[in-house]
């Protein structure tokens, strides 16, 4: 029904500056210090590592994928059916904020386990998928559970969200009422 897919715009740039780089230096390099070229270009390989951790982390716990009964984000699922209807109408409606608000957002929303940093602590809604914040510039969207439970989604297209997940939610769930459904957690509706 609907997929964040993520650009990879900067993974392949990164990529292509490192291996231009490489190729660059064999060349100039005589074949008496092909050690010395492996050596450098390990080096530098090390600098290439923590440009693609950003992307590889973003995919990990940002993705977003909804389908009618299924909400996955990151690393955990939540049933459509435990969503409720109106909060996701109330955020679609919302106006969206600038850049300035979602990189002051971005860089406010923190959820990491330890004790004074989970979100719970400052009063703050959840922040789902795994990630203990919200990549610098990423819009976020704050829902509610049929249990009146605040959640924080980070995402790439919020209008193109907002429209999905009005629609999922808008739609009768399959097998009848609006209780959690097949799968769902004891308790909260919840699987992880």
């Amino acid at each position: 029904m609907y997929r964040e897919r993520s650009p990879k715009t900067w993974s392949l740039t990164c990529i292509g500056i490192y291996l231009v780089g490489v190729v660059w230096m064999r060349i100039d390099t005589p074949a008496e210090d092909t050690g010395v070229w492996l050596g450098v270009s390990a080096l530098f390989l090390l600098l290439l590592l923590p440009c693609l951790a950003v992307p590889v982390s973003k995919f990990v716990y940002h993705r977003i994928e909804l389908t009618p009964e299924t909400l996955r984000v990151g690393r955990e699922r939540i049933p459509v059916a435990a969503l409720d209807p109106a909060s996701v109408q109330a955020a679609a409606q919302g106006a969206p904020p600038t850049f300035a608000q979602q990189l002051a957002t971005s860089a406010g929303t923190v959820d990491a386990p330890f004790p004074g940093l989970r979100a719970a602590d400052f009063g703050a809604p959840r922040l789902v998928g795994g990630a203990w914040g919200v990549p610098m510039g990423m819009d976020t969207v704050v829902i509610r559970t049929r249990d009146n439970q605040a959640l924080t989604i980070a995402t790439r297209d919020r209008a193109a969200f907002l429209h999905a997940l009005v629609a999922a939610t808008s739609a009768p769930p399959h097998g009848g009422g609006w209780g959690p459904g097949p799968g769902a957690g004891a308790g909260s509706g919840y699987v992880s």
